[in-house]
């Protein structure tokens, strides 16, 4: 389990900063069916953010929508004081671990290159200057999380975990003002789960990155979290960790009997089979 020391005063110190995530009265719908209405969410630096709740609630499409590849039904959502857009250096997205082509004709440096310029093909080529201050950014994003000595390797070479920490890599290369994960851990064993969860907490305590965190288990990031977004069929709850991951709250939720027993340091939800905190699947 991680172990994260923190100062007492740090809450106080995010409260009376500015929001580098503005979620105001947010509406998302698809035809008659709301994800979450009247949302507001304001994100302030260095703050973790885990996003819950079962498949089809929303999670992913928040994600969308902060990234600008979605537009809100109604309302408005401001990273840093600016409508989000397509390709944003002020966003990191950290995207599910997931099967490369064994013959991606790619390698590590050039996965973590794309968090520059991935987004700006066909620009032309770099002049010499331009070049030199790409690779040096590169090999620095790869040195921050670990990953200088298979720098030159082909991808599809390189394991899951190891792959995983060249996405978080590629996230932070363009120093963002925020990270995007989507299920980041998804598909990892226990300790490339730990690796890429304190890779992400390094950065956000060593910059004030705040970090909006989607995932179906919060016990991996569990000492990490700040706040929880809670979202279920059209209902939603934000607070921190012991006021929202109730039985009360989650029963109301979910309008059945919810139980959430805290066993050791892990949190266990036990309920109605609609409670699907362990299945993992494709999300709206």
């Amino acid at each position: 389990m991680m172990t994260v020391v923190r100062s007492p005063q740090a809450a106080t110190d995010a409260a009376s900063t500015h929001s580098v995530v503005s979620v105001r009265g947010a509406r998302m719908a698809f035809g008659e069916r709301v994800l979450w209405d009247a949302l507001d969410l304001e994100i302030v630096p260095g703050e973790f953010i885990a996003v819950l709740g079962p498949n089809g609630s929303g999670k992913t499409t928040l994600l969308q929508v902060l990234l600008g590849l979605r537009h809100l039904t109604a309302g408005e959502v401001l990273v840093d004081g600016r409508p989000p857009g397509r390709g944003s250096d002020r966003i990191g997205y950290i995207p599910q671990q997931s099967t490369l082509e064994a013959d991606l004709p790619l390698r590590a440096r050039d996965l973590v290159g794309l968090g520059l310029d991935g987004h700006r093909l066909g620009l032309g080529p770099l002049g010499p200057g331009a070049r030199r201050v790409r690779r040096r950014r590169i090999d620095a994003a790869m040195a921050e999380v670990g990953a200088t000595g298979y720098a030159d390797a082909p991808l599809a070479r390189l394991s899951g975990g190891e792959q995983q920490r060249l996405r978080v890599a590629q996230a932070l290369v363009g120093e963002p003002s925020v990270l995007l994960c989507d299920e980041p851990l998804l598909s990892l064993d226990l300790a490339s789960q730990r690796t890429v969860a304190m890779l992400i907490e390094i950065r956000r305590r060593t910059a004030g990155t705040p970090v909006v965190f989607v995932t179906h288990e919060i016990n991996p990031v569990l000492p990490l979290v700040d706040r929880v977004l809670y979202l279920v069929d059209g209902q939603f709850r934000i607070g921190p960790v012991e006021e929202v991951m109730t039985t009360e709250v989650l029963s109301e939720l979910y309008g059945t009997r919810v139980d959430v027993l805290r066993v050791r340091d892990r949190l266990v939800v036990v309920g109605a089979e609609e409670v699907p905190h362990h299945v993992h699947g494709p999300d709206e």
